[in-house]
């Protein structure tokens, strides 16, 4: 077996996890689901999940990694043979996920160079998204420069690679989005038909509870999306945080840590929103907020080329923001696959690096390619319709990322025992502070709350009614 490699300290993991969770879902779901479920209560709703449910589960990852020193697949052989099969099911979460992940990064680095070109008027044409997305060379081509960008990083290792990078580009990319949010608070615009908006009216409309027109049916749609937003936002449920949490030294103090990362991801997604809603609702209303690529690739843009000069100078910080977020997501996704990999067919990180790089850029081809020479309207289970990406991206998030959460903690709060979990918090003598909360989310509540996320994210939640 290849010597472990591992995080140099306290510092270097938490910047690397939060790296990992910190992605594009931060930037553009995030204010999305932020702005269509009631502002405020969305906000509200999402932070008692991080500090329970999202908790629940990033714990669990990061100290059965430590614990066992092995990424998801013999970490879970180790603690329970006769379950290793969830490893293996964790395992393909990021295989899955490698498959498209660079293909949106693509897109973002596709953007980014048009900024820096000073053709940011360009991008705010009607159709230019659609345009780029369908064309075979230009698509491919940046899907795979992310790609090889990415498989740089992975391939020199933890500390000079990962750790390396991730302590440069965490600090600049915080420093972006503040200043990015504080600009947009500040917007003044007056539409055709004599509206004037400004960002700090938007910022209300972003902090302020909407009750309107609030059901009990509706309420549970803002729990449900603000609990998968957890997937995106945590990096939970993919192998990921078991593999950083292997890397992690037994000296660290994990309860620290954990809360230093939940900090982070909540501090850079509440920032995003007051990024982007205000300037969203001053240059569109309400009306402008989309879900998807459209927010990022088509609303935004728009908005920037409405600030005029100024707006190619804020669309560039912000899309130079969005690809560090999906790069060092990136990484942490590639980092997973060839951990599990290494361990499994006894290979150094530079074999498993290369090899897999060459996989992946066969599978990253084939999905960027979904939108034109493979283009395919593919009918899903939830009843929405998508190329390739969609689909790879409904089986890893709203069918596998559920379903492996719910055996999780049926493993760890029954068939093992959450003292397992606890006893690695408290390795080192430390107090964990919120054991009562981890011991009744991980046995009772959070087992039901992924039944029901699974149920309504596959479609049979609303047969069963």
């Amino acid at each position: 077996m290849k010597e472990k490699s591992g995080f140099s300290g306290q510092i270097g993991f938490v910047l690397a996890a939060a790296g990992s969770a910190v992605g594009v879902g931060n930037l553009w779901r995030f204010p999305y689901l932020a702005a269509k479920d009631g502002g405020g209560l969305f906000l509200i709703v999402y932070l008692c999940l991080v500090l329970t449910f999202g908790f629940t589960l990033l714990v669990s990852d990061i100290a059965i990694g430590r614990k066992t020193k092995k990424s998801c697949i013999n970490a879970y052989a180790l603690l329970k043979p006769s379950w290793k099969g969830l490893g293996v099911l964790t395992f393909f979460v990021p295989v899955v996920i490698m498959t498209y992940y660079s293909v949106i990064g693509g897109w973002i680095t596709k953007y980014l160079t048009v900024y820096m070109t000073g053709k940011a008027e360009a991008v705010a044409n009607d159709g230019y998204f659609d345009h780029f997305i369908s064309d075979p060379q230009s698509s491919c081509y940046f899907a795979l420069f992310f790609l090889i960008l990415t498989a740089v990083v992975v391939y020199n290792g933890v500390e000079k690679g990962i750790e390396k990078f991730s302590k440069f580009v965490m600090p600049v990319l915080l420093v972006l989005i503040i200043a990015i949010a504080i600009y947009s608070l500040f917007l003044e615009h007056t539409d055709a038909s004599g509206t004037a908006r400004t960002g700090l009216q938007g910022f209300v409309v972003y902090l302020k509870p909407d009750f309107t027109g609030m059901t009990f049916e509706k309420f549970v749609n803002v729990l449900l999306d603000a609990m998968s937003q957890l997937f995106f936002s945590l990096s939970v449920s993919m192998g990921i945080m078991i593999t950083y949490g292997s890397y992690v030294k037994d000296e660290v103090d994990l309860n620290k840590a954990v809360n230093q990362i939940e900090i982070f991801d909540t501090v850079v997604a509440f920032i995003a929103g007051a990024m982007i809603i205000p300037a969203v609702y001053c240059f569109s209303g309400t009306e402008g907020m989309n879900g998807g690529p459209g927010l990022m690739f088509i609303s935004l843009p728009k908005v920037f080329n409405e600030m005029g000069p100024v707006g190619s100078i804020i669309g560039l910080f912000f899309f130079l923001t969005a690809a560090f977020a999906a790069l060092t997501s990136c990484v942490s996704v590639l980092e997973a696959v060839t951990a599990n990999c290494m361990e499994l067919f006894d290979v150094s990180r530079r074999q498993a690096t290369v090899i897999l790089t060459l996989i992946y850029c066969v599978a990253t081809a084939v999905i960027s390619l979904g939108y034109s020479t493979f283009r395919m309207e593919i009918p899903l289970p939830n009843g929405s319709e998508g190329q390739l990406l969609d689909l790879m991206d409904y089986i890893s998030n709203s069918v596998m990322m559920p379903f492996i959460s719910l055996l999780s903690c049926i493993f760890i709060g029954w068939v093992l025992s959450p003292k397992t979990v606890t006893d690695e918090m408290e390795k080192n003598g430390e107090k964990f502070g919120r054991k009562g909360i981890y011991n009744v989310m991980i046995r009772f509540i959070a087992p039901v709350i992924m039944l029901v996320l699974f149920l309504q994210s596959v479609g049979l939640l609303e047969k069963l009614e």
